[in-house]
């Protein structure tokens, strides 16, 4: 079971979610992985608190051009879709950091001129955090590709656990490279025009993926009302909701777990659980079964 936790924007609690969802399932004797993909600013690290006991950098294979060999023909320039490479009179020259490391050049090539070799952009470490198996991704300041990274750590899921993956916020690249693999996406918004406009984004994102998904507001206050209407007219679920307490924020700044520094809390991620395994179990139903669920 692979379950993916997104938001459309930064803050909305994504990492609280995750995290909580996958200390409380561990507690509950579930196999649980916790994956974080958000690479450029990982946190779940700070409330699981794991032992990390692997580390292994990443990267990806970029080109080496034998100027030796090069005739400058221009086929490699011209099959790069990312303006990795640029001739210059009778020189090829690569800007490392644009390449996808596709390896469209080196076959491109007609003198064999290209070879590759590998630049390292990041590193997966892998612990455990008590029982949940704990797993992130640190990509390289600097560095502009990461989801060759998230891959990386988007490996380390397997079949017998149940995966929760950490998405990284917003709707590009990075984010749709964590959320592609998953069985379910788990949408976290805040109540606030701000919160709702990238929730749209986000729920126009996994539609456009065929993702079945569904929503959790967190922060609820009085604000909750717009935030359902918004659900009800874009024909999204929200599942769950997590109230806007200065007791949950001042737990977060200690880098507690909710679940844990305010147990009456614990059955509010229970009952978030027991709903996505109700929808997950739904998605997985064929069209026709879901169709006569209903029927007497």
């Amino acid at each position: 079971m692979n379950v993916a936790v997104a938001s459309g924007k930064g803050g909305t609690g994504k990492t609280t979610i995750a995290v909580n969802l996958a200390a409380m399932l561990a507690r509950d004797g579930a196999p649980v992985r916790y994956l974080d993909c958000d690479v450029e600013e990982p946190n779940g690290h700070l409330f699981l608190k794991p032992v990390i006991e692997h580390t292994n950098e990443t990267g990806i294979l970029v080109p080496v051009i034998d100027e030796a060999v090069c005739t400058a023909c221009g086929e490699c320039v011209r099959v790069c879709e990312y303006r990795a490479l640029v001739r210059l009179g009778k020189k090829v020259m690569l800007f490392a950091e644009l390449c996808h490391g596709c390896g469209g050049c080196t076959m491109a090539c007609p003198v064999k001129a290209i070879s590759e070799r590998q630049r390292p952009i990041g590193v997966v470490e892998s612990g455990r955090a008590g029982q949940v198996l704990f797993v992130h991704g640190r990509l390289n300041v600097g560095e502009a590709m990461s989801p060759p990274l998230i891959r990386a750590v988007l490996a380390h899921a397997t079949g017998d656990a149940i995966n929760i993956v950490d998405a990284p916020p917003g709707t590009s690249c990075p984010v749709i490279a964590s959320v592609r693999p998953a069985g379910f996406v788990l949408l976290v918004t805040e109540p606030t025009p701000f919160g709702l406009n990238d929730l749209g984004l986000a729920l126009d994102m996994v539609r456009e993926l065929g993702l079945p998904h569904a929503v959790v507001v967190n922060r609820a206050d009085q604000a909750t009302a717009m935030a359902r209407e918004f659900c009800v007219k874009r024909r999204a679920d929200i599942i769950g909701e997590l109230p806007d307490d200065r007791r949950i924020a001042e737990a977060y700044s200690r880098g507690q777990l909710v679940a844990e520094a305010l147990p009456e809390y614990a059955e509010t991620f229970a009952g978030i659980w027991r709903a996505l395994e109700e929808r997950i179990a739904r998605a997985r139903q064929p069209a026709a079964a879901r169709g006569s669920a209903g029927a007497p």
